[in-house]
C-alpha cells in the first residue's frame, strides 16, 4: 500500500504547480488503495498565515481532493522535533553556528572560490571549526546561533548510502551536495529537513512526491535517516511546471493560483487538466 502525502507551507495561495504535485500525489495513493495524507507545514511562524491554510483546504476541496486522517500541522509539534535534534546532538553530528547571513557573505567572498549548491554558495564551516570550550562560551553568553549539520562527520557515521527515485532509479548519496545545512534556525529551534523527515517517519510515508527542486535535499534527508534510524521511503521528484517563459510557477504570480482561476470561470475538471499529470 501506497501513502503519500501533500505538504504545503501556507505561505501564499496554491497555484496550479502545487495542484500539480497533489493531483499526482493523490493518484499514486489511490491507485494502489493506499492513503492520501495532508500536510500543513507552519514552522516559519514569521511568514506562514492562518488565512492561507483555510485557503489550502479550500483550493484543495474545490478540485475535489480528499485526504486520510486529520491535518497535520508541524507547528503544533516544535517538541518532538526538538527531541530528533536532541538525538542529532548525542550523535556529535551537529555544532552551533553563531555566523550571521552578512558574515558568512563576507567569508565567502574573502575565500574567492567557494564551493556551490543550487540555492548558491555553501556556508564554510566557519563555526564547525570552534572549540567545544570557544562554543560554549558565546552560548553561555547569549550569543544567538543556529545549529547546522556536520555533513562529513555524518557521513563517515553512515557510510555509503543510496535512494529510490521512481523516474531516476537508484541514486547514490552525497552527504556533502549542500554543505552544514542549518538543522535548526535560530528564530525557530527547528528546520523544514528536520521536520519533513520525522513526519515522514511518524506518518508512514512510503512515498515522497514533491518537485525535482527538492531533489537536492533528499540527500539530506536520507542521510538524516540513517543517522535517526527511521524508514526510508521512495521518491518520485516530478518536473516543475513552466511558464509560457520557462520559469517555473511561484506564489508571487497570482495569475496562476488556484483561485484566480476559480474567479476567471475555470472548472475543477479545467484546473485539474491544466495541471495534468500525464506522462509522470
Amino acid at each position: 500500500m501506497i501513502v503519500t502525502r501533500f505538504a504545503p507551507s501556507p505561505t501564499g495561495r496554491l497555484h496550479i504547480g502545487h495542484a500539480h504535485s497533489a493531483l499526482l500525489a493523490h493518484r499514486l495513493a489511490r491507485a494502489s488503495g493506499g492513503r492520501f495524507l495532508l500536510r500543513i507545514e507552519d514552522i516559519d511562524s514569521t511568514r506562514c498565515r492562518p488565512e492561507f491554510e483555510a485557503a489550502i483546504l479550500e483550493d484543495l476541496d474545490w478540485l475535489g481532493l480528499d485526504w486520510d486522517g486529520p491535518v497535520r500541522r508541524q507547528s503544533e509539534h516544535l517538541e518532538e522535533y526538538r527531541s530528533v535534534l536532541d538525538r542529532l546532538e548525542s550523535l556529535q553530528v551537529s555544532y552551533p553556528c553563531f555566523c550571521t547571513r552578512a558574515e558568512i557573505q563576507a567569508e565567502i567572498a574573502s575565500a574567492g572560490q567557494a564551493p556551490h549548491g543550487r540555492a548558491g554558495p555553501l556556508y564554510p564551516g566557519t563555526c564547525r571549526r570552534l572549540s567545544t570550550a570557544e562554543r560554549r562560551l558565546r552560548i553561555d553568553a547569549g550569543v544567538a546561533h543556529a545549529m547546522r549539520l556536520d555533513a562529513e562527520r555524518a557521513a563517515a557515521i553512515a557510510g555509503p548510502l543510496r535512494f529510490e527515485d521512481r523516474r531516476r532509479g537508484r541514486l547514490e548519496v552525497n552527504p556533502g551536495l549542500l554543505g552544514d545545512v542549518v538543522l535548526a534556525r535560530r528564530d525557530i529551534g527547528t528546520s523544514y529537513h528536520i521536520a519533513a523527515v520525522a513526519d515522514d517517519a511518524l506518518q508512514e510515508v512510503t512515498l515522497v512526491v514533491r518537485g525535482e527542486d527538492l531533489l537536492e535535499a533528499t540527500h539530506v534527508h536520507r542521510l538524516l535517516q540513517s543517522l535517526l534510524g527511521l524508514p526510508e521511503p521512495g521518491y518520485h521528484h516530478h518536473p516543475l511546471l513552466l511558464d509560457e517563459s520557462g520559469n517555473r510557477f511561484a506564489k508571487r504570480n497570482r495569475a496562476v493560483t488556484i483561485e484566480a482561476l476559480r474567479r476567471s470561470g475555470r472548472s475543477p475538471a479545467e484546473v485539474r487538466a491544466m495541471a495534468g499529470v500525464a506522462g509522470e
